[in-house]
């Protein structure tokens, strides 16, 4: 039941359509609801990378939109298994890429990335949230799995898929429900 109602919500949040608040917000870890009960989702879409599906993504928010300024959620729903040590040296990689250049500013956030992110197998999800000028949480298969309290890291971690110069803009636009 809970593979099929996730299902549902997916489909319903991708093509547009209305859900209630509450529905939408099922999916994220129980710690993160009971903190701010008005989550709604804003988007959703798949990552691929030469046609194969990677995960599948969903940004909430209790705000309207994402303006840096409200808290947001990204699940990553992961269509295969990864490495945790793959997701940090990708996480690294992608904010250099987009801006982070300080080399000792990348290998203090790889440190804290390898202390929060795990393994993951396919059907596994890992939800980051943005908390504006405190930094960053991650949950997995719902548990906490650590914080990093450093606003300018989770500026930059979210930018991997939000920053204009993504490299999945089309990710993007579904993430944000808009055509930007």
């Amino acid at each position: 039941m809970c593979a099929i109602r996730r299902i549902l919500i997916l489909l319903l949040v991708s093509f547009g359509l209305p859900l209630a608040a509450n529905e939408g917000a099922r999916a994220l870890p129980e710690a993160l609801r009971s903190q701010t009960s008005d989550w709604r989702p804003l988007g959703a879409g798949e990552m691929t990378w030469f046609g194969l599906r990677l995960y599948d993504a969903q940004l909430w928010s209790p705000a309207p939109a994402v303006t840096g300024t409200a808290p947001y959620a990204l699940a990553l729903t992961y269509a295969r298994d990864f490495s945790a040590e793959r997701l940090v040296d990708t996480s690294v990689d992608e904010m250099r890429r987009l801006g982070t250049r300080d080399e000792a500013t990348l290998t203090r956030w790889r440190a804290e990335l390898a202390r929060v992110f795990p393994d993951v197998r396919k059907g596994d999800v890992i939800v980051g949230v943005y908390w504006p000028e405190r930094g960053a949480a991650f949950y997995h298969r719902g548990q906490l799995t650590g914080e990093l309290r450093d606003p300018a890291f989770a500026r930059a971690f979210f930018g991997i898929w939000l920053d204009p110069r993504t490299r999945a803009p089309e990710l993007r636009t579904r993430l944000l429900g808009s055509a930007s």
